[in-house]
Parts: structure tokens; C-alpha cells; sequence
């Protein structure tokens, strides 16, 4: 192999500050990495897939459900993750898109919360010892899922 160029890396073990579910939308890419930030995450196992936490609140099928969850445990058990962070955002495509609600924002966005609760309670019972919360990304900001209804404590 030919070095293309030089950086340093810390070459100690690797620990998580959390593994992050995200779609892998480009337009959330920014709002991502500034929640990351507010949320002091540095070093996050991030989770890029179509649908962010659709995967788990209502997959397609089986394999996508449990592929997710495998990348939460592996993150657990290699990086000693103690928290999970789910997110899902507006017009995402693997829902219709916002067309899917008629247009309607808030229908759209409480239809999200309900799947990030799923979503949150599925990772909860897999992983009891591990923090779970979740985010919807607006166009307009970022909102955190109410999951204290839920009995989760979330955050």
C-alpha cells in the first residue's frame, strides 16, 4: 500500500460516548453533528442507515430490525457504549416523505414520536443498562421524543 498521507490517531482502546441511529439523508448530516455536540457526544459509533430509527419502530423485515440491533450490541460490547441516541427527521423518504401526512407538519411529527418511542422501547428492553433518547429533526430545529409517558427514562 502507498500512504496517500500522514494524521495521528490516538492508538488506545476506544470508548463510545454513545452509538448514534441516524438516516442517512444528507440534508441531516449538519443538525446531526450539532446535536452531537450540545449533547457532548465526541466519539460516537454512528449508525447511518435509510430510515434512521424506522429500522426499529417498523422495519421492512426481520434482518433490518435485528442487523440494528447488532450494531447497538457490538457498540456496547467493543466500545462500552452507555448511551443510545435514535433520530428520525421530517420528509424523510422511507415514510413517503411529508407528502405521506398530506402535508401536515404536526401529524407528521407526532407520527414520529410514537415510531421513536417504539423505536426507544424495543433498544430499552434489549439493552436495560443503556441510556436511550430520542430526537425528530424539523426544518425548523430539533425536537426531543416525550418517552417519559412511556415509563423509559430517557433522559
Amino acid at each position: 500500500m502507498n500512504k496517500i498521507f500522514h494524521f495521528d490517531s490516538a492508538a488506545e482502546a476506544y470508548v463510545a460516548d454513545a452509538a448514534v441511529l441516524c438516516c442517512f439523508d444528507e440534508r441531516i448530516r449538519l443538525v446531526t453533528a450539532k446535536l452531537l455536540k450540545r449533547s457532548g457526544i465526541s466519539r460516537p459509533d454512528m449508525i447511518v442507515v435509510a430510515g434512521g430509527a424506522k429500522t426499529l419502530a417498523s422495519p421492512r423485515n426481520d434482518f433490518e430490525r435485528d442487523f440494528i440491533l447488532e450494531q447497538i450490541r457490538l457498540s456496547i460490547r467493543l466500545h462500552a457504549t452507555r448511551r443510545v441516541l435514535l433520530t428520525s427527521h421530517s420528509d424523510c423518504a422511507t415514510y413517503g416523505g411529508l407528502a405521506a401526512f398530506g402535508g401536515d407538519r404536526e401529524a407528521e411529527m407526532a407520527h414520529h414520536e410514537r415510531e421513536l418511542g417504539r423505536a426507544a422501547a424495543l433498544v430499552a428492553q434489549g439493552f436495560p443498562g443503556a441510556a436511550v433518547e430520542c430526537f425528530f429533526f424539523a426544518f425548523d430545529g430539533v425536537y426531543r421524543a416525550a418517552l417519559r409517558d412511556r415509563g423509559l427514562a430517557a433522559d
